[in-house]
Parts: structure tokens; C-alpha cells; sequence
């Protein structure tokens, strides 16, 4: 699968660089910075993007400004993607209207677009692109395995983790945690971590985004444990 990245700053260089980590070995991976400054309307895309892009399967959009949102459907043309994620860990960045809107031109096309809010809810169950699927069974709302030694913690592995790579690193901090403390200590690792998302109220979910990302975290070490506990009966 081929994949092309767009970004501006920190945050999606952040994700890009941990989907290069663990992406499969045959994935080819493609990053685009955008200008860090854009319009608030984007009137003509032509003064932002390049002529030619590299010829992909997915896009994924983590612009930290909705003028990267607006040229999605350009960066599709460009790229010939068939199928786009566009998360929202900061509605600022995406907000909901405009989501939609993106959307609705997507269909025109005949690409699939996924709005996972934050990006660490994202499963396979989402869409219906074979791409978008490829790329949940490996990157999303974290799954993880865990093998206890009595009540300890021994070893964990990561099934699927957060884009953002905070899923390895909860797991290298479990390890060795008491059973009754694992679940606690994963929401703690995942705000040392630190993740973005933003920690503004979220009016869908009546809650920060932030949290909602940790308690994806925590339900993942909690369904893990009890997986492990019944292993062992």
C-alpha cells in the first residue's frame, strides 16, 4: 500500500514518523509539508500545492489549520487516492461542518473519507475502503496483549497501537505493574506520553478529546487483562 501524509508541524510529524516505524515492510510511505501559514479561506490551491504529488492508495490529512482540510479534495486529484483519513484530534483543526463537506465532495470522486475523533478511535469497522482497513489493523484504537506472571505484569505486546506511538510506550511502562494498578498507570503513561489532542471541551462527547484518547488506552489494558486472566484459568 502506498500512502502519502500530509502535515504541517509537530503533531503529524509525530504520527509520521511512528507509522514509519511500524508500518509493514511493504508499505511505501510518502510525507508533504504544507505551509505552516494559510488562509483561513482557501480560495485557489494552486498557490499552496505542488503540481504533481506521488501516485498513492490513501490519504491521510493531519494539517493543524482546516485551510489543509479544504485542499483534501485537491491533494486527492493530485494523488489519485482512493480512499483519505482525516482525523480530528483538535476540532479547530477540522471542524464538523466541514468534515462533512469534504465528504460530500469525496463521493464525487469516488474516494471513501474517515473522520476518526481523535485518531486513536479508528478500527477497521469504519469504512468500507480496502485501504483504510489495511491501514486500521495496524494503526487506530489500541489493542494490546498482555501475559501476567501471577498478579504482575510480564510482558505485553501491542496489536494495534495509536498513530501517535503512545501504544509502545504505555506497554514498556506496564511492565512489571501490579495487575490492580495496570489500568491507572496506563491513562498516567498516556498523558506523560503527552498526547495532542486537544484538552478544549468536545460538545459530542461532553468531555477533551484528550481524555477520550486515554480512555482508549485504558479500556485497552483492561480488556488485555482480562483476556490474560482467563488464559489462565
Amino acid at each position: 500500500m502506498r500512502i502519502l501524509i500530509a502535515i504541517q508541524g509537530h503533531y503529524g510529524q509525530r504520527i509520521a514518523d511512528n507509522i514509519k516505524k511500524y508500518a509493514p515492510a511493504d508499505w511505501k510511505m510518502f510525507v508533504h509539508t504544507l505551509p505552516a501559514e494559510l488562509p483561513s479561506i482557501i480560495d485557489d490551491a494552486e498557490q499552496f500545492l505542488p503540481k504533481e504529488l506521488p501516485q498513492v492508495d490513501l490519504l491521510i490529512s493531519l494539517g493543524e489549520h482546516p485551510g489543509v482540510a479544504q485542499m483534501i479534495p485537491d491533494l486527492v486529484i493530485r494523488s489519485g487516492a482512493k480512499a483519505v483519513i482525516a482525523p480530528a484530534d483538535n476540532r479547530a483543526w477540522l471542524p464538523p461542518g466541514l468534515a462533512k463537506q469534504i465528504k460530500k465532495k469525496l463521493v464525487s470522486l469516488g474516494t471513501e473519507m474517515v473522520y476518526p475523533v481523535p485518531f486513536c478511535t479508528l478500527t477497521e469497522r469504519d469504512a468500507q475502503s480496502p485501504y483504510i482497513r489495511e491501514f486500521a489493523r495496524y494503526f487506530g484504537r489500541p489493542v494490546v496483549e498482555i501475559e501476567m506472571d501471577r498478579d504482575r505484569v510480564r510482558h505485553m505486546s501491542v496489536v494495534r497501537g495509536a498513530p501517535c506511538g503512545c501504544t509502545p510506550y504505555v506497554t514498556e511502562g506496564l511492565v512489571g505493574v501490579w495487575e490492580r494498578d495496570a489500568v491507572e498507570k496506563a491513562g498516567l503513561l498516556h498523558h506523560q506520553y503527552p498526547c495532542l489532542a486537544t484538552m478544549a471541551m468536545d460538545q459530542e462527547f461532553g468531555d477533551t478529546l484528550m481524555h477520550r484518547a486515554g480512555l482508549m488506552t485504558k479500556l485497552a489494558v483492561e480488556n488485555a487483562l482480562k483476556a490474560a486472566k482467563v488464559a489462565q484459568l
